[in-house]
């Protein structure tokens, strides 16, 4: 099967050109470019907007195998990543270019697999899929994805806006939940893991779709934006890493609490069996996606009220406070004796990181 039968196995009756025609697509997949018209009205936003673009690639080996992930699987969080970033902006996804470098390990049938992943998750956030590119790989299937997204114009959400005095927010999954399912799904019969998962399945199972399909926050995103929020970050790297790029986006001090972060049942189950600090993954495994954030108090408060009346969940988790740039936790028992918490260690997921 040659490069253009490929894609159209790939890709072909995915999405109808009248559907695809409200996202503004002219033209999509089958021409050396996409077309699209910028004056299309947009469902959800109302006035002139501006456009967002993100985009981000997953590496075989890097970020997934074929441990933790089934093919279908790869396609999904491969989009949904970069609907995240989107979403981490206040704006709506819309159309998404898909770059696949495929090794022969991965066979047509296979490919198509991943597709429907990336496919299933086009049309649960709704974004068109316009075009790509497909190349040979040596040897690991390489999937990078570029999203384009709208905001009202003027009103993107930056990490930049962050003040003295604002609260901390954090809408979406409880965090850890994601490194949790990576531990469990790359040692799959580990003693602790397959204990877990014969006496705890549904728990289990629950911990491996967190990092296989993970849900990225965008109605979250537009209810932040709504409500006034001043600065916005997708915890893609760890709520510690995301804490320390607004602070310093900002100029501003976060302190957070721990005994206000929001964690499930079954990743402090798991970790426990693990011999892992469940903290250790809340703040620093990544690929939660849930949104930080920095909001006025009273502005939190309308939020919270709007959040729980679509049955979204949304946190408070900490403050802002004037000084240098830094991130820091107030421990669960240290309310009293540390008033300013423990500053907290700048890292995260870092794909250059050499220590």
């Amino acid at each position: 099967m040659d490069e253009f039968a490929s894609i159209r196995h790939w890709t072909a009756e995915r999405q109808t050109e009248e559907w695809q025609r409200r996202r503004g697509v002219v033209l999509g997949i089958g021409d050396d470019a996409a077309v699209i018209d910028p004056l299309v009205s947009i469902d959800g936003l109302d006035g002139p907007y501006e456009l967002v673009m993100a985009m981000d690639t997953m590496v075989e080996t890097l970020h997934f195998n074929e441990r933790t992930m089934a093919d279908e699987d790869i396609g999904y969080k491969a989009l949904a990543a970069n609907i995240s970033d989107i979403a981490a902006m206040g704006g709506i996804p819309l159309h998404a270019l898909v770059s696949a470098s495929v090794p022969r390990s991965f066979s047509p049938e296979r490919m198509r697999q991943v597709y429907d992943g990336l496919y299933a998750c086009a049309e649960r956030y709704g974004v068109a899929v316009i075009g790509g590119d497909t190349t040979s790989s040596p040897q690991h299937l390489v999937v990078a994805v570029t999203v384009t997204g709208a905001v009202e114009a003027g009103r993107a959400l930056r990490r930049s806006g962050a003040q003295p005095g604002d609260v901390v927010v954090l809408a979406g999954q409880p965090l850890g939940m994601s490194a949790g399912g990576l531990h469990l799904l790359d040692a799959p019969d580990s003693p602790v893991s397959a204990a877990f998962s014969v006496e705890q399945p549904r728990e289990a199972a629950a911990l491996a779709r967190a990092h296989q399909r993970p849900e990225p926050s965008v109605r979250a995103g537009r209810l932040l934006l709504a409500h006034g929020c001043r600065s916005l970050n997708d915890v893609s790297d760890g709520l510690a890493s995301e804490a320390w790029e607004i602070a310093e986006a900002s100029g501003v001090r976060l302190i957070m609490r721990e005994r206000d972060l929001p964690r499930s049942g079954s990743m402090t189950a798991f970790a426990a069996a693990s011999g892992v600090k469940p903290l250790e993954w809340m703040l620093y495994g990544g690929e939660d996606y849930a949104l930080l954030g920095t909001m006025k108090p009273s502005d939190a408060a309308a939020a919270k009220a709007a959040f729980q009346a679509e049955g979204l969940p949304f946190y408070i988790i900490g403050e802002v406070q004037a000084g240098s740039p830094e991130a820091r936790l107030i421990g669960a028992d240290d309310a009293d004796s540390a008033p300013e918490g423990v500053l907290l260690a700048k890292k995260g997921y870092n794909h250059f990181d050499e220590s």
